[in-house]
């Protein structure tokens, strides 16, 4: 059967038109990370240390983090488990899959590299998102390592989604996305870009935190030296 994707003639076998409206769909699946990121939200203000002041970064870390643990395990889970005749279903996420490779074959061609980046994503960066919403709804210690760890890879991954897909159009000649603007700017650069974008401002917190933290320490050593 005929399929919509790019490069022309790609082969896709078993491909199935998706049968659900995206006015359909599109809502179902906000609910579904809305009855994640929600309570992720509510509960980075509620947590153990009540007397603490809660930051707007604070609740907005765990939202994040909630939302990349939900892609991570639940979304791109699923594209693990069933990569290889994901074009022949028509579940919610096949469906929402195959609307989204629209703008990237490469998620129903198998590719190599797609299949290892989401492999390690799944299995390690999803996990460790929801351990760092863990840790910023209980004031743990350790909640900059995390956040750290998982922003850094976030970084990295979505720089090396980018720049395969930029080298193969061009030194290759092989785009992988549609031209129209709703599928390459829309859904390839825009639906990837906050990955490329709040991690800074996250880094950013966690440096200004662990800068500060020392800084009061090596005061207070000082302190009980001079005394």
């Amino acid at each position: 059967m005929d399929h919509p994707y790019y490069p022309l003639g790609v082969s896709i076998p078993d491909y199935r038109p998706n049968d659900l409206p995206l006015s359909l769909s599109l809502p179902v699946f906000g609910a579904l990370i809305g009855s994640v990121v929600v309570p992720a939200y509510l509960l980075a203000g509620s947590g153990s240390g009540s007397r603490r002041r809660v930051r707007p970064i604070d609740r907005f870390a765990a939202s994040w983090f909630a939302l990349c643990g939900f892609l991570h395990i639940a979304f791109e889970g699923y594209y693990i488990l069933h990569r290889t005749s994901i074009s022949s279903k028509n579940t919610l996420f096949a469906q929402l899959w195959k609307e989204y490779t629209l703008s990237d074959s490469r998620y129903l061609t198998s590719d190599i590299f797609t299949v290892c980046v989401e492999t390690i994503t799944v299995f390690a960066w999803g996990p460790l998102s929801l351990i760092a919403v863990f840790c910023i709804c209980t004031n743990h210690p350790s909640r900059h390592l995390f956040q750290i760890v998982v922003c850094v890879a976030h970084l990295y991954g979505v720089a090396l989604y980018y720049a395969t897909n930029w080298a193969e159009q061009r030194f290759h000649g092989v785009s992988y996305s549609r031209p129209e603007f709703l599928y390459f700017w829309v859904y390839y650069v825009g639906f990837n870009a906050p990955w490329a974008i709040v991690p800074f401002f996250l880094l950013a917190d966690s440096y200004e935190r662990i800068v500060t933290a020392f800084r009061t320490l090596h005061e207070q050593e000082s302190q009980q030296k001079n005394e």
